[in-house]
């Protein structure tokens, strides 16, 4: 399919809704990501995802960004009440107070991930033994919402001290960060 000169690629249903989720889909999801700070700005908001839609997460994604100090986790680590009151009354974010005591949380055991595996990278990634997965997908009605490896690494996480993480929410993030490759089978960005 052609749009004057420009070959229209096509997306996984999902990313059709706004051009932020579209950059978001073609730029980003599934592509393997190893940096630190970038897996850390992922997990925090796949944990803001809960119970919302990516759309939103994705059109506060700024917000988030300006508000968590350039998701500098060692500054997140040292949040005090004062700093989580002044992100609750935060309305570009998402103003729930277990999901910011989660990030404040989480930040604390990924600095321990760090020390213990050199990087968060070679923790996460240590469980496919740096391999992607690549899942056939036909469409969205089908896309799981957990597998073996996120209850897996779930148990393992909250085991390390983190919070707010279930094995829906550790699918989502390794989908993000690339571990799992779920674009359908008809989406353009596939491999």
């Amino acid at each position: 399919m052609k749009k004057g000169n420009e070959v229209m690629k096509k997306r996984c249903q999902w990313a059709n809704k706004n051009v932020l989720n579209e950059q978001y889909h073609d730029n980003e999801w599934a592509k393997p990501i190893y940096d630190d700070k970038l897996l850390f700005e992922m997990l925090i908001l796949e944990i803001n995802q809960a119970g919302l839609s990516w759309d939103i997460i994705v059109k506060k994604r700024a917000n988030f960004r300006d508000a968590f100090d350039n998701w500098d986790y060692h500054k997140i680590a040292l949040y005090d009440e004062k700093k989580k009151e002044e992100l609750i009354l935060n309305k570009g974010i998402v103003r729930n107070r277990l999901k910011i005591n989660a990030a404040v949380n989480n930040a604390k055991a990924f600095i321990k991930i760090q020390e213990n595996y050199e990087s968060f990278s070679n923790f996460i990634w240590s469980f496919t033994k740096n391999k992607i997965i690549n899942n056939s997908i036909e469409d969205e009605e089908i896309t799981p919402s957990f597998s073996e490896l996120s209850i897996k690494i779930g148990l393992e996480l909250k085991q390390k001290g983190f919070s707010f993480l279930g094995k829906t929410t550790v699918y989502s993030f390794l989908q993000a960060i690339g571990i799992v490759n779920d674009h359908y089978n008809y989406c353009s960005f596939k491999n």
